[in-house]
């Protein structure tokens, strides 16, 4: 990979080029270019893409070469937060609509998932089940602890609604002989949308649009006001039943809480864990009333 940069350095000539993590920015007088290793055939993606009237990707410069790929390189735009997670959910819903369609797959494929998923509630379940046992037994609780056994009652809470939501997702789903897929981009983030360009494409896979939305929940919650975000996409792109429940099985499993040495930055980790909880079961609500106005 070193030895195709030097040869790209030499032919495009820049007069600053920048290493940041695994791309390099080359900086020339013809404009500005991306070096990037090559992990998909890219071009075929784009091309996919294009015959289905999606655009908003970042030109391939070059792309002959074993190792990397030569892109042009997007200048972010600076837009408030909101406004460019509205842009990134419009995109997304539009990347959703114009390459989805419906696979046959045998009942296997749902009882993979259901175990699957299950599989991760459990392990969550004793996972906190046992940091629960540990906090009960001091004698004399730490801060973090303190705020960890007053919110358990929390967790618990939001892992046996997943666990029994998993239950009636797996019976809507078992007289299903289709189910809905797209081509996803698989690593939502807010900075990976750069003045209407979606960048980073390396993860992309023909799944159920379910997983973008998860992805995108995961890493931007803090950040943005997800209850109107999940309108706008489900307005442009409205979710099957079995798949807007099992969006928010998924989201609603809380993440581990991250080990430290720091008792301050473990407060900051348990509160933030449970903070999540608290905002998803938030986020949640509405959808569950309207549901059980239905019924």
């Amino acid at each position: 990979m070193n030895k195709s940069i030097e040869i790209l350095k030499s032919i495009y000539k820049p007069y600053r080029y920048t290493i940041k993590g695994k791309s390099t920015i080359l900086e020339t007088t013809c404009g500005n270019f991306i070096i990037k290793p090559k992990n998909k055939d890219i071009n075929e993606l784009y091309t996919y893409l294009t015959n289905r009237g999606f655009m908003n990707y970042p030109k391939i410069i070059d792309s002959s070469r074993d190792e990397v790929n030569v892109f042009e390189y997007v200048e972010d735009i600076k837009l408030p937060k909101e406004q460019k997670c509205d842009d990134l959910i419009e995109i997304i819903a539009s990347l959703h609509n114009k390459t989805s369609y419906f696979k046959e797959v045998s009942e296997d494929r749902f009882k993979s998932i259901y175990e699957d998923v299950l599989s991760n509630i459990n392990y969550l379940s004793n996972y906190y089940n046992t940091l629960y046992e540990i906090g009960f037994n001091e004698v004399y609780a730490s801060p973090s602890n303190y705020i960890f056994m007053r919110n358990y009652y929390k967790l618990n809470s939001a892992l046996e609604y997943a666990k029994s939501e998993l239950e009636n997702w797996y019976s809507l789903v078992t007289s299903e002989t289709k189910i809905r897929v797209c081509l996803i981009h698989n690593n939502l983030e807010l900075n990976h949308l750069l003045n209407d360009k979606l960048i980073s494409w390396d993860n992309y896979m023909i799944d159920t649009p379910v997983i973008d939305i998860v992805k995108l929940y995961k890493k931007e919650w803090k950040n943005i006001n997800f209850s109107e975000i999940l309108e706008r996409y489900m307005y442009k792109f409205p979710l099957l039943e079995y798949e807007k429940k099992l969006l928010f099985i998924l989201i609603s499993m809380p993440p581990e809480i991250k080990k430290s040495d720091n008792e301050f930055e473990k407060c900051k980790v348990v509160s933030e864990v449970m903070d999540y909880v608290f905002k998803t079961e938030e986020l949640i609500r509405p959808y569950n009333a309207e549901h059980e106005e239905e019924k």
